[in-house]
């Protein structure tokens, strides 16, 4: 029996593992791609969207609330700065310590991103109706959640 070039061996392809792995290239090329078109990363992404979220936070904060390595959090700190859609400023609490908050732009800028992340996803689960997008998002959930230690 010949198959095509570049189809894997079946058993790799009815792995989970590998097909979630796989699945999250094509997600994170297109969510890349989308922010991209904004001149915005993943990681502009997170730290507005948390910022929002929670208000005023430290960096130290912001950066476990979101995953963002410390390193990576001063410079996309120092980006949004730049752009205004953050501020920064000294804690009065512990003047060694700033404390991040979003602006009225970066609010904007938020909403705008927000759109394209919606339309990002529509594009990754174009495949699928509506009721298995809800599931896939559950199962994904609930294994992210496992994993994480939030299970209990």
């Amino acid at each position: 029996m010949e198959t095509e070039e570049g189809t894997p061996p079946r058993r790799l392809r009815a792995l989970p593992s590998r097909l979630t792995n796989q699945a999250a290239l094509a997600a994170n090329r297109i969510v890349d791609q989308a922010l991209a078109e904004a001149g915005a990363r993943r990681y502009h992404y997170a730290l507005l969207a948390a910022s929002e979220e929670y208000g005023p936070s430290s960096q130290a904060a912001l950066g476990r609330r979101t995953g963002i390595d410390r390193s990576d959090m001063v410079a996309t700190v120092n980006d949004l700065a730049e752009r205004r859609l953050l501020e920064r400023a000294p804690d009065p609490q512990d003047r060694r310590r700033n404390i991040v908050s979003i602006t009225a732009a970066g609010r904007r800028e938020l909403t705008h991103l927000d759109r394209l992340l919606a339309a990002a996803q529509d594009a990754f689960l174009a495949p699928l109706p509506a009721a298995d997008r809800r599931r896939l998002t559950d199962l994904l959930t609930r294994l992210v959640d496992h994993h994480r230690g939030d299970h209990g």
